[in-house]
């Protein structure tokens, strides 16, 4: 007499979305949110002291205000589909893994920029690369969450639910 065992995995997924656009100012509350929220201003208030400088022209300026720029309208944007649950209704698309790429570039970026800056003699320039610093943290805890968020199988908004069963069975058989 022989015996095998079968195991058998079957895993559900279900998610759970409200498919329409709706305004939630609870979102600004949450922590993605007020990381969001600081790395719109501080990509702002980067931006702002580079252009108010008279040396704007200079190529250390418009590196780091192209790297500001394109951090504030990419934040700000995924901020307003944050807030509108534009995310949401669209989770088919893998917004947490856009937003880890980017928020890990842009924080390799903003060390680039800001060091750049911070190397010149120009106050203004040093000023923007403090915030460009702060920027750079923002943005490594926010591709951080995003990580985290990735990893655990969670998607943007709305929520989804995994359900592992395992079923194990004991055959014997004769052998003659």
């Amino acid at each position: 007499m022989s015996e095998f065992t079968q195991t058998a995995t079957v895993t559900q997924q279900q998610t759970v979305v409200q498919p329409y656009i709706r305004y939630d100012p609870e979102y600004v509350r949450t922590i993605p949110g007020i990381v969001k929220i600081v790395c719109i201003v501080l990509n702002l208030i980067g931006f702002i002291c580079i252009e108010f400088s008279y040396f704007s022209y200079r190529p250390q300026g418009s590196f780091f205000n192209t790297n500001a720029m394109l951090g504030f309208w990419f934040s700000g944007i995924m901020f307003v589909f944050y807030l509108f649950h534009v995310c949401e209704k669209f989770h088919k698309i893998p917004w947490l893994k856009i937003e880890l790429y980017f928020c890990a570039a842009w924080a390799v970026l903003y060390m680039i920029a800001s060091s750049v800056a911070a190397a010149t003699s120009i106050e203004a320039f040093q000023a923007a690369a403090f915030f460009g610093y702060c920027a750079m943290i923002g943005y490594g805890v926010d591709a951080f969450l995003k990580f985290k968020s990735v990893r655990a199988g969670e998607i943007a908004q709305g929520s989804r639910t995994v359900q592992v069963q395992q079923q194990q069975q004991t055959v014997s058989t004769l052998t003659a």
